[in-house]
């Protein structure tokens, strides 16, 4: 026989279970942090769109004016809720998604690029599935179209085309006196899809291309693609040599044949994107500090910021990394104290021109450090 102190009495197993009933419960109560991050957002008042930075819990979206505030400007409950992505109430701007209410209330948020927006896309609507269910938030893919079979991965699928190696191959063409970059064919998406048995047919492979152009991650460039768009036909992506389409997140641009100063401007764009994303960047003269969106691109070796309310289409600047040191520090000259808040890092240019930037993790800070530092060793 055990001794005395092993066993215990009905009493007290069942107030150990009631101990552990009341601690689920309260495990429940508490709000899950599950994301957080820069989102542009469109105000509910005006319509004007401004960087919020934005955190989802298992049950809502808590929206900040600044990722240093201690208190939201509101909270959204996803209960309920239903999220639309793409969203197509805006032509100009590619990468929104809607979050409707019980409440009649439509939510518009734009990320800065395709991954970024797959990835708060899917955390909302599985934390508003796990909602429904009663269930605790977990990751699992969900699906995402429901024109195509249940075994297609779309978000898997753009991946492998994205391959530098074995996917979709950009390449530079010429039509109608105008020269698209980092662009390709309808009919190459087409034969890649066949060729990596992701389709048995063309017609099959048409049914794929499109549920790619209608879900954001393909682009049309050019007069065809884009009459075909608007079209509204079943297979909006032609498999034809003129229509030419684009990977959302690319490194594409059109011109036209214009003067040899126009050309060295656009040679800083032909670089491949290596990294991308929303970071804090104190300005040379007030020394205040923004939001901006970044786009860091391997060959020519540069970096550009813009405005991330605004489209890509003109950048506020450019940073030539080619010979610059970039380096991890705890503190900058002249900054605002709601914005010291680590993360930070310098960017110190071949002509010794400073820059001050911080990223939202130490995580984050560590990456844009690592791709930067490789860019400004490896391109031109």
């Amino acid at each position: 026989m055990w001794p005395s102190y092993f066993t215990t009495t009905e009493q007290e197993e069942e107030a150990m279970q009631l101990l552990r009933h009341r601690h689920q419960q309260l495990e429940v109560m508490e709000p899950k942090q599950i994301k957080e991050g820069y989102l542009v957002k469109k105000g509910t008042v005006l319509n004007s769109w401004k960087v919020v930075w934005v955190v989802l819990s298992d049950d809502g979206l808590e929206i900040f004016k600044r990722k240093a505030d201690s208190a939201s400007k509101g909270m959204i409950p996803l209960k309920g809720a239903v999220l639309t992505s793409p969203c197509q109430d805006f032509s100009k701007k590619t990468l929104v998604f809607k979050l409707s209410t019980t409440k009649n209330q439509d939510h518009f948020f734009q990320a800065t690029h395709m991954e970024e927006r797959e990835s708060w896309v899917k955390d909302i609507k599985r934390a508003i599935t796990c909602l429904q269910g009663g269930i605790k938030f977990a990751r699992k893919s969900t699906r995402r179209s429901i024109r195509l079979p249940e075994t297609i991965n779309l978000s898997e699928l753009y991946i492998l085309m994205r391959d530098q190696e074995d996917g979709v191959k950009e390449q530079k063409l010429e039509k109608e006196k105008r020269v698209y970059n980092h662009c390709f064919t309808g009919g190459t998406v087409v034969d890649w899809l066949i060729s990596k048995d992701k389709a048995r047919n063309r017609p099959e492979a048409l049914m794929l291309a499109t549920g790619l152009l209608n879900e954001g991650f393909l682009q049309p460039a050019g007069d065809m693609s884009k009459e075909g768009v608007e079209g509204g036909a079943v297979s909006t992506v032609l498999d034809e040599p003129n229509a030419l389409y684009y990977f959302a997140d690319s490194g594409f641009f059109c011109e036209g044949y214009s003067s040899d100063e126009d050309v060295i401007v656009k040679e800083e764009f032909r670089g491949n994107i290596i990294k991308q994303g929303c970071l804090l960047k104190q300005g040379h003269r007030r020394k205040n500090w923004k939001v901006r969106k970044f786009i860091l691109r391997n060959d020519p070796a540069y970096i550009h910021y813009y405005d991330p309310t605004k489209g890509d289409e003109y950048p506020l600047g450019s940073i030539h990394l080619r010979g610059s040191v970039i380096t991890a520090v705890e503190f900058v000259p002249d900054a605002k104290r709601y914005d010291v808040d680590g993360n930070l890092f310098e960017i110190i240019t071949s002509d010794e021109t400073h820059y001050f930037l911080q990223a939202a993790t130490s995580e984050e800070r560590k990456e844009w450090i690592k791709a930067i530092h490789t860019v400004s060793k490896t391109g031109k």
